[in-house]
C-alpha cells in the first residue's frame, strides 16, 4: 500500500499547490497511479468511466437546478424577502438580523447554492441593515452563516452529488436536510437574539412597530417565493414528480417569477444559460475526475487498506466523526466542497457505514462540513460573495462568522447523539 498511497498524495499536493484544475489533476493522478502500479489499458478505462459517469441519469437534475437559481437571481426575490419578512423581526431580540436568517431560510428552498444564496439575500440585506445602524460584525457573520444552509436546505446541489457518488436516494438525501436546516436556522436566530440581549447597543433604537394589517400585506411580498416552494419541492415530497421531474418544474416556475415581475430580459436570460454551462462544465469535470481517481484508487486496493488501517485503531464511532469532522475543516481550508467529498468519499463512507452510520446521515454531516468550509479561509466561497458586497477581508469576515461555524460543530455534535434528527423523514419515506 505504502507506494501507491505515497504517489497519490504526493501527486494531490503537487496539483493544488500547483494550482491545476481540481478535475484534471484528479484525473492525471489516477491516470498516473494505474500506468505506474498496474498493467492495463488506461485509455479505454479512462473512456469508459468518463462516459458512464456523464451519463449518469441523476446528473439531469444538477442543470436544472442551477439553471432555476441562476434565473432567480434577476428577480426581486431578494427585495421581497426583506419587505415581506422585516415587520414580522421588529419584536424580536436582534430585529431586522433575523431576516438574513430567515431570508437564507426561504432563498435556500428554491436555490440549492450557498454562494447564490449569500448574494441575493446580501446585495439587499447588507444595505439595509448596515444603513439602519446594525452591528457589522453581527450582521455580516449572521449572512455568512445563513448563507450556507443554502448547502443543507433542499434542493441542494452538493446533496445531489453525494447522492450520485454515494449511489444513495437524493431524494431521501432531501428529506434528510429539512429538519437539520431548520434547527440550525433557530439555532442561528438564537445567537443573534441572544448577544442583541447581551449588548443591545448591537442594534439601534427599537423603530415604530408596524400596524397589524400593514404587516399582513407586507406578507404577501413572500408569494413568489412561497409559490416556488410549493411548485417544487410540493411536487416533490407528495409524490407528484421525480427529483429530474421537480427540477423541470421548478425552471418553470423561475421563469413564470421573472416574466410576472417583468425582470428577466433576453441579455439577462443568455446570462442565466451562460452561468449554468459555466457551473455544470465546473461540476461536472469535478465528478468525473474524482470518479475516475476513486475507481483507480479501488483497483489499487487502496480504500480498504486505508480503511482497515483506520479501524485497526479501535476508535469509538463518536470518536471517529470527530477526527472525520478535523479532518474535513482541514481540507476545506484548500478544497472547494464538493471536491472535497467526492475525492474522499471512497474512503469515508465506508469507515462511516463500517462505525454504524447510516448513509443518509453521513451525508447530512458532510454537507453541514463542507458549510463550515464555506466560511473559513482562505478558500470559503461565502467569504468571497460577501467581499464582493463589502470589500472587507475575507479573514475579517471569517472572524464575524466564526460563532455561526461553533455553531455548526454543536450542532453536529447534536445530529451524532441524536441521529433521528436526520434520519427519521428519510425513514418515514422507506415506509
Amino acid at each position: 500500500m505504502t507506494g501507491p498511497l505515497t504517489l497519490v498524495l504526493g501527486m494531490l499536493v503537487v496539483t493544488l499547490a500547483g494550482g491545476v484544475w481540481v478535475g484534471v489533476g484528479l484525473m492525471s493522478i489516477g491516470i498516473v497511479a494505474l500506468e505506474v502500479f498496474r498493467d492495463m489499458r488506461v485509455d479505454r478505462f479512462l473512456a469508459g468511466d468518463i462516459w458512464s459517469s456523464s451519463t449518469a441519469v441523476e446528473l439531469i437534475t444538477l442543470p436544472l437546478f442551477i439553471l432555476m437559481g441562476e434565473i432567480l437571481f434577476h428577480t426581486r426575490l431578494s427585495e421581497n424577502l426583506f419587505a415581506g419578512l422585516s415587520p414580522w423581526t421588529r419584536r424580536l431580540p436582534g430585529r431586522l438580523l433575523h431576516v438574513n436568517v430567515l431570508g437564507c431560510t426561504l432563498f435556500a428552498a428554491v436555490s440549492g447554492s450557498s454562494a447564490a444564496t449569500t448574494a441575493t439575500v446580501g446585495r439587499i440585506t447588507l444595505q439595509e441593515l448596515l444603513g439602519r445602524g446594525y452591528d457589522r460584525r453581527l450582521a455580516v457573520g449572521s449572512l455568512a452563516g445563513a448563507g450556507t444552509l443554502g448547502f443543507l436546505i433542499p434542493p441542494s446541489i452538493p446533496m445531489i452529488v453525494y447522492g450520485v457518488v454515494a449511489d444513495v436516494s437524493i431524494l431521501e438525501l432531501f428529506m434528510a436536510g429539512i429538519v437539520p436546516g431548520l434547527m440550525l436556522a433557530l439555532m442561528f436566530m438564537g445567537w443573534i437574539g441572544f448577544r442583541a440581549w447581551q449588548d443591545p447597543k448591537l442594534v439601534p433604537a427599537r423603530e415604530p412597530a408596524i400596524p397589524r394589517k400593514e404587516a399582513l400585506i407586507a406578507l404577501g411580498q413572500l408569494a413568489p417565493i412561497a409559490f416556488l416552494i410549493l411548485f417544487v419541492m410540493g411536487s416533490l415530497y407528495f409524490g407528484f414528480a421525480s427529483i429530474t421531474e421537480a427540477a423541470a418544474i421548478g425552471v418553470l416556475g423561475s421563469l413564470i417569477v421573472a416574466l410576472a415581475q417583468r425582470t428577466l430580459t433576453l441579455a439577462g436570460m443568455w446570462g442565466a444559460l451562460l452561468g449554468t454551462v459555466r457551473t455544470c462544465s465546473m461540476i461536472g469535470l469535478i465528478i468525473v475526475g474524482a470518479l475516475f481517481l476513486s475507481k483507480a484508487m479501488a483497483r489499487l486496493g487502496l480504500p480498504a487498506d486505508v480503511a482497515n488501517a483506520i479501524q485497526s485503531w479501535g476508535l469509538h464511532p463518536w470518536m471517529l466523526i470527530f477526527v472525520l469532522l478535523l479532518f474535513y475543516l482541514a481540507l476545506g481550508c484548500i478544497l472547494d466542497g464538493l471536491s472535497a467529498i467526492v475525492m474522499t468519499l471512497p474512503v469515508t463512507l465506508p469507515l462511516a457505514v463500517a462505525a454504524g452510520f447510516d448513509p443518509i446521515w453521513f451525508g447530512v454531516f458532510l454537507i453541514i462540513t463542507i458549510e463550515m468550509a464555506q466560511i473559513t479561509p482562505p478558500v470559503g466561497f461565502n467569504l468571497f460573495v460577501i467581499q464582493g458586497l463589502t470589500k472587507e477581508g475575507i479573514f475579517r469576515i471569517a472572524a464575524y462568522a466564526w460563532p455561526f461555524c461553533v455553531i455548526m460543530m454543536i450542532f453536529t455534535a447534536l445530529i451524532t447523539v441524536v441521529p433521528d434528527i436526520v434520519t427519521a423523514l428519510p425513514k418515514s419515506l422507506r415506509g
